[in-house]
């Protein structure tokens, strides 16, 4: 029954009013309970947060918390952008890539980058779910300098199980913010991917780019000049409510039979085994 009523739910609405309720100021008492209710639900690590649980003055303020210093000490060659589960990933196969079993999306709609599909066409991907207990910052898993930018606005469906492997092509039409990655090995992808409840998308980099904005649903695609670099480990974006990243890398980026890293990672690890 839920699920049937996601396909009349003003899902962009909801998850706009969400995010108003969740940058709100209440009284100190109040904000404290909700909160601290939110913590213990999603058993969130404390331990890790940059501040006290009294410091933080809204439910955004809390969701979208920085962690300590030396938190997620970096490893070696590309590393994980985000503390998630890999529910996906592999070879990209004729600019298809897989969204769950059965169900697959095309690259070329996905990015919306044409003149970069043939260096993508017949590389890797990787799909990150965050949950609500994962920090939600998203970090740089390479050295370069960022070219492109995309803000492709959509809809906001959730990006669960059950959505992967019922909504045919989600990730395209969910509203998402691409950024393009030149390095040394070649380039890549960091696709910051809305769904319900995700009240907005902010790069750390990039001040005028932000998501699911009420007023606001313009494309934006540009290419950046000069552009700005980053390294390896740099927080790149935050989601003020949780969602998915999915990074796409050129073939040049991993040897032949390389073998990754699945299931729960955390920003740092090293993508391979």
């Amino acid at each position: 029954m839920f699920y049937r009523i996601l396909y009349v739910l003003p899902k962009n609405l909801v998850s706009y009013l969400f995010g108003l309720f969740a940058q709100c100021s209440y009284p100190s008492f109040f904000i404290k309970k909700i909160i601290s209710f939110f913590a213990r639900l999603y058993k969130i690590n404390l331990t890790e947060a940059e501040k006290p649980l009294a410091d933080y003055k809204t439910l955004n303020d809390f969701f979208t918390r920085k962690l300590k210093s030396g938190a997620r000490p970096l490893q070696a060659g590309v590393v994980h952008p985000a503390d998630a589960v890999l529910t996906q990933m592999g070879p990209i196969h004729e600019g298809t890539l897989i969204q769950a079993k059965g169900k697959t999306y095309f690259l070329k709609d996905f990015l919306q980058i044409d003149h970069l599909y043939e260096r993508f066409s017949n590389g890797y991907f990787f799909t990150y779910y965050l949950c609500p207990t994962d920090y939600h910052r998203v970090h740089a898993p390479v050295d370069g300098f960022v070219t492109h930018v995309n803000y492709i606005p959509g809809s906001l469906w959730p990006v669960n199980a059950w959505s992967t492997s019922s909504i045919l092509e989600l990730f395209c039409k969910n509203e998402r913010v691409v950024s393009v990655i030149e390095t040394p090995q070649g380039y890549c992808a960091l696709v910051m991917v809305g769904a319900t409840n995700v009240g907005k998308i902010t790069l750390s980099w990039d001040p005028n780019i932000c998501s699911n904005s009420f007023w606001n649903r313009t494309p934006i695609s540009k290419k950046l000049n000069p552009p700005p670099a980053i390294q390896k480990g740099q927080e790149f974006g935050t989601f003020h409510m949780g969602s998915t990243v999915i990074m796409v890398y050129e073939k040049s980026f991993f040897k032949e039979g390389a073998q990754f890293q699945h299931g729960a990672v955390q920003i740092g690890q090293s993508l391979l085994k």
